[in-house]
């Protein structure tokens, strides 16, 4: 059986009432069941990063995408965790390099300060997780506005508040 057909059986087990898509609750739900858990605003972050259709909701289409996602990120983290079941703030670092992500260092203390959940300086898979939505969230959002795509934006009070609204978890 291969992957997307894998995928289409879980995707139809957590779609319960056969609508097409699942909620932010279901989603989490069924992550809980693989060991991820995660609050319920990190998933509802999950399914507005791949929600296409702007509906709320997560189609299979749309999940699929998602799937590619935290398996990159899964295998990040596995590259690198050495068997402990954590991260250190040196492996997040050439972890998020594995995926793409490169942040000068006040940025990337302030995200790891800001995602290590037990303020004990190991990073759980579930909070690399969590950390990668973030940036990749607040990488989506920050393409928006560059569209001369040189790495610089500049913004009006409106659209700072519209991107820190749109990237809180």
């Amino acid at each position: 059986m291969d992957n997307t057909t894998t995928l289409r059986q879980w995707f139809d087990r957590v779609d319960s009432e056969k609508t097409g898509s699942i909620t932010a609750t279901q989603l989490k739900s069924a992550l809980a069941v693989g060991n991820l858990q995660f609050s319920l605003s990190i998933v509802q972050q999950m399914i507005r990063m791949y929600d296409f259709d702007r509906n709320g909701t997560m189609s299979f289409g749309e999940f699929v995408a998602l799937n590619k996602f935290l398996t990159k990120a899964q295998r990040a983290f596995s590259d690198v965790e050495r068997n402990r079941g954590y991260l250190l703030p040196d492996d997040v670092h050439e972890a998020l390099g594995k995926i793409g992500f490169s942040l000068d260092s006040p940025a990337f203390y302030t995200v790891c300060e800001s995602f290590d959940q037990k303020k004990d300086g190991r990073f759980r898979l579930d909070d690399f997780i969590s950390l990668c939505i973030f940036l990749q969230s607040a990488r989506n959002l920050f393409n928006s506005f560059d569209t001369a795509k040189q790495g610089r934006v500049t913004l009006d009070l409106n659209q700072f508040v519209y991107c820190t609204a749109n990237c809180r978890i």
